[in-house]
Formats: C-alpha cells, sequence, structure tokens
C-alpha cells in the first residue's frame, strides 16, 4: 500500500491500493469513533460501488445510510445540500458522526461542503472513484457548489479524515472521464514535474496509472501542506482553470467537461504567455500534442471575447485584477497578476 500523510490543521493520510473499497469500513473506523456513517454519492456510482461500502461499513458496527443524488455537474447545488442535510437529520446525525463521500470531484465538493457546514462541522472520508478525483480534487479540502455566476463559487476548506484510493474503479469509468481525469494529471507535469510530463509523452498513463496517481497525489500533499488556505503557492494549481472554469460557465456547466476546460484552457493560456515572451517556445505546442494523445480537446469555437467576459466573477479575481498561471517552462510556474480588463488582450494570439 501507498501512503501518504498531510500536514493541515487537521492531518490525514491518503492510502492507495487496489481493492481497498472492500476495506473501506476498517479504514474508516481507524480514524473515527463515529455511531453513524452516510455514504453520499451520485447514481451512476452509488449502483456500482454503494454496496460494498455500505456493507463494509455495517461489517465494522456503523449504523449506515445512503443518500443518492442524480450524476452530473447540474446537481452541484445548493438545493441539493439542502436534501444532504435533510437526509442527515432525519436519520439523527450528530457532530460526533461521520460522512463517506463515495464518487467523483461532484460527490467530493458537496459531501464535503455538507460535512462543513452541517452542525458547524462533521467528520468526512473520501473515496474518489474518478481519475480526476484520485489525483487532484479528493485531497487539499476544497469543498463546495456552483451557483448561477460561476463554478465554486460558495464553499469552504474542511479537510478530510482520510482519503482512500482504489484503482481499481478506474476499471468501470467511461472513456471520456478517464480523458477528463488526465487534463489534471497533465496539470501537475505542467506546473511542477518535467519528469512526469516527459513520462506521459513517452508512455501510456494508463499502464502505470498506479505510479501516476501516487505522483500527482504527492505533488498537491506537498503544496497544500505549505498553503492551506490557497493564499500563495496553492494558486499554481488552478493552471488552465480560469479558462477552463469559464469555458464550462459558457456550455452551461453541460456538454463540456471539467478536464477538456482545463485541456482548452492550458494550451490558449500557454499560447499566450509564449506569445508574450513569458514561457519557452514550443511550449504550447506540446501541451496541445498531450492533451491529444489523451483524447482532450485544445480549442473552442467561443471567441476570446467571450472567454474573457465568462472570467468575471472568477474566485481568483481580488477587486478589479485576476490572478492567472503562466509556465516559465515544462514543470515550472508562477504567478501573474493582471487588470481583468486587460484579460481579452492577453489571450487573444
Amino acid at each position: 500500500m501507498k501512503k501518504l500523510y498531510v500536514e493541515t490543521g487537521r492531518p490525514y493520510e491518503i492510502l492507495i491500493e487496489r481493492g481497498l473499497l472492500k476495506k473501506s469500513g476498517e479504514l474508516v473506523k481507524s480514524v473515527s469513533k463515529a455511531v453513524r456513517a452516510a455514504v453520499i454519492s451520485d447514481s451512476n456510482v452509488m449502483k456500482l460501488y454503494g454496496d460494498t461500502v455500505v456493507n463494509s461499513l455495517k461489517e465494522n458496527g456503523f449504523i449506515t445510510t445512503a443518500f443518492e443524488f442524480e450524476a452530473g455537474e447540474s446537481s452541484k447545488r445548493l438545493s441539493t445540500i439542502e436534501k444532504m442535510y435533510s437526509h442527515l437529520a432525519d436519520n439523527n446525525f450528530t457532530r460526533k458522526d461521520i460522512i463517506v463521500a463515495l464518487g467523483g470531484g461532484v460527490t467530493g465538493d458537496m459531501a464535503g461542503f455538507c460535512a462543513a457546514t452541517f452542525l458547524r462541522g462533521i467528520d468526512f472520508v473520501q473515496i474518489p472513484t474518478s481519475l480526476l478525483a484520485q489525483v487532484d480534487s479528493s485531497v487539499g479540502g476544497k469543498t463546495g457548489v456552483d451557483i448561477s455566476q460561476g463554478k465554486n463559487l460558495v464553499g469552504s476548506f474542511w479537510q478530510p479524515n482520510l482519503v482512500i484510493i482504489d484503482p481499481d474503479t478506474l476499471s468501470t469509468l467511461p472513456e471520456k472521464f478517464i480523458c477528463d481525469g488526465m487534463a489534471e494529471v497533465i496539470k501537475y507535469g505542467c506546473i511542477k514535474d518535467k519528469a512526469l510530463f516527459e513520462k506521459l509523452e513517452s508512455e501510456n498513463a494508463l499502464d502505470i496509472i498506479e505510479d501516476v496517481i501516487y505522483n500527482c497525489v504527492s505533488i498537491k500533499r506537498d503544496v497544500v501542506s505549505r498553503d492551506e488556505r490557497d493564499t500563495g503557492e496553492r494558486a499554481l494549481l488552478n493552471f488552465g482553470h480560469t479558462l477552463g472554469h469559464a469555458l464550462e460557465k459558457l456550455y452551461g456547466y453541460s456538454g463540456l467537461t471539467h478536464g477538456q476546460g482545463v485541456a482548452i484552457g492550458m494550451v490558449m493560456m500557454t499560447k499566450a504567455s509564449e506569445n508574450k515572451g513569458a514561457t519557452e517556445k514550443n511550449t504550447a505546442d506540446r501541451i496541445a500534442c498531450l492533451c491529444k494523445k489523451y483524447g482532450l480537446p485544445i480549442s473552442d469555437s467561443h471567441s476570446f471575447e467571450q472567454i474573457a467576459k465568462a472570467t468575471s466573477g472568477d474566485k481568483k479575481s481580488s477587486g478589479r485584477q485576476i490572478e492567472l498561471v503562466i509556465l516559465d517552462k515544462i514543470g515550472e510556474s508562477h504567478r501573474h497578476l493582471i487588470n481583468q480588463s486587460d484579460i481579452c488582450d492577453y489571450i487573444t494570439v
């Protein structure tokens, strides 16, 4: 078993091993004295893995309930969180009980936000089942929901008690969701790890997926440990996300996945920074080639003006300015603050 220790205000471990899902109850029991456990999952994942986790929790003495919501980003709303609150209250959950988030990034974000806010905070465990969640969103304690004005604009920092990663769950993912997660994997190579980027170029990531997951989570663990509240270095993890979130917004959070938006955002931003002389030449082409290798788009039909306008309200904005993440070259990155009004000129190439 691969283990990583996250040193945040509430430290926790990340466990990576095939077959861990069947041991989930035992692992949750090792970090919690809860009487009740609520498994929160979407309609796709619940039917695949819900029984395994619920039964494991019951076998380890938890009074276990399950809450299922309709799969998809469109469910990532306060209205869904309210239903989660009602489920917990109806089942007499207390501050000493625990939530188990079983699923992808949408599930982890919402279950985490529910845990952070129900009774002003109860424990939760992340069991990510998508590649995107395993390499990125399940670690670091960012939780939240979308509102009509933008993605993840309502949320909180709430660290899990434990993260359980079972790579076997990736075997049931449709190909588009593997591609979705690969955008975040490529991001890590771009901002922090040239060797990872080159490995993705020369090998098939799925052939070495456990090592890939470990590499990505290790990078995020280190960054989060140094900047838990996202006031400095952690902003680098948003490479490609400013424009990616804008594109998701333009698509109404339907028809373009998060990973697809990030892939387009990484290529678009790097073309712009190369044009400004801030990034080593040919970097955007390398990113584009890698994205295409893993089935990700590299461009979009929306105009620069439309995309720039959609960045307004981005949570990385500060007053009239917005922070961009720029690559110096593959494996090295920095933060760059510009006026919100200048973003269209910046990305137009």
